[in-house]
């Protein structure tokens, strides 16, 4: 296995779109890493450098030790997993998972004279190593089938243990579930996690849902524009966001911003007042309106001593998910979201659009941002 670092690297297409802007990235040996953004953030494009299929236009990129800029995408020992499955339809699902590993026997054969025994033994290996894969993912009964005679799931099964029989040192996946459906999503992700904790082998995935970066990655990077914007642990992305794209990017659903009025102690807004403490007030001195954010989820209809700040808000739409609630409210004009546990007596009933309601946060639950700069204030 081997790490993989991105140093300072830039695609431009043509004469003017960047497609990636100095990317400085370093995935750890082992590590499970997420680029995560909204379509045309540079996110695939990156992958593909990485994989060979693009030309870097600057800056270096290292797998292990070693400078692959200029070495062959066949050299580089990754695997890669596609959107769209990739599988051959006139081989078997066998013959799918296997053509990788004949191609490189192929290769040393015409480099050498291999006997007929030696020949043999190597053909037994792959057949083991293919049933062990297949056996791994649950597919080994598939194996004789052809890619048309499977379903979605299967197919991207498929596609998963032709790479991961091969034992690279580096797995690249470009959003391999966003052909399957809802369901088959969540299942298919778990059996990633699981098979990764099983390998322990470093692998970049490419996703624009953010669903799926919280869930599998160990760490994330969240890019737009072809700029990295934050790259922590997917706790750390969610309640310490870096900057107002992050905060609005990052959950579902994503973190209310209101844009606020700062006088002597306190942020104003259309029926919000939020007291400011000694140190906010000291770290927003130079500004004259604050971005105020905070999570759905922070707002509850119970009051409680350290929630200090109140809302009255309207209710305007409803939606039941089961365990919570997702109330679409207004206040004073200002819409904001929040997510209310349906357990334990938390919601005050059914709430209907129209319904006046007092909703309550704790100061401890706000993150602040520089509307110019659009940094998060820590």
């Amino acid at each position: 296995m081997a790490g993989v670092h991105f140093q300072s690297v830039s695609k431009v297409f043509g004469k003017d779109v960047v497609a990636v802007d100095h990317l400085n990235l370093e995935v750890r040996d082992g590590e499970f890493m997420v680029l995560v953004g909204p379509s045309g953030c540079g996110k695939t494009t990156a992958l593909r450098m990485l994989a060979g299929l693009e030309e870097t236009t600057s800056g270096d990129i290292l797998i292990g030790e070693k400078r692959v800029n200029d070495v062959p995408p066949k050299d580089r020992d990754i695997a890669m997993v596609f959107q769209n499955y990739a599988l051959y339809p006139h081989m078997s699902v066998e013959e799918n998972i296997a053509f990788g590993l004949k191609l490189r026997e192929l290769k040393g054969f015409l480099h050498q004279v291999t006997r007929f025994k030696e020949t043999q033994q190597k053909r037994l290996d792959i057949e083991k190593r293919v049933r062990q894969t297949a056996e791994m993912l649950g597919i080994e009964e598939l194996l004789h089938r052809l890619p048309k005679e499977l379903s979605g799931g299967q197919r991207q099964r498929v596609a998963l243990a032709r790479a991961i029989v091969r034992k690279p040192n580096v797995y690249l996946m470009d959003e391999p579930l966003s052909n399957l459906d809802a369901k088959l999503r969540i299942q298919t992700r778990a059996e990633i996690i699981r098979l990764h904790q099983q390998l322990q082998t470093t692998t970049l995935y490419v996703t624009h849902d953010q669903t799926e970066a919280m869930t599998m990655g160990s760490r994330i990077a969240v890019m737009k524009n072809g700029v990295l914007q934050q790259l922590d642990t997917p706790e750390n992305v969610y309640q310490k966001p870096q900057n107002l794209f992050v905060a609005s990017f990052i959950g579902s659903p994503p973190m209310n911003l209101i844009r606020t009025t700062r006088q002597a102690e306190q942020l104003i807004a259309p029926g919000i007042e939020v007291p400011l403490t000694a140190e906010w007030q000291a770290k927003t001195a130079h500004l004259s309106e604050v971005m105020l954010g905070f999570r759905p989820e922070a707002l509850t209809t119970e009051r409680a001593a350290d929630l200090g700040i109140v809302f009255q808000a309207q209710v305007q739409l409803i939606e039941n998910l089961g365990p919570n609630l997702i109330a679409y409210l207004e206040v004073s004009g200002t819409p904001i979201l929040a997510s209310l546990r349906t357990s334990g007596g938390t919601t005050p009933g059914a709430l209907r659009p129209g319904e006046n309601l007092t909703i309550y946060l704790k100061p401890d639950d706000l993150t602040l941002f520089d509307p110019g700069t659009e940094e998060a204030i820590r």
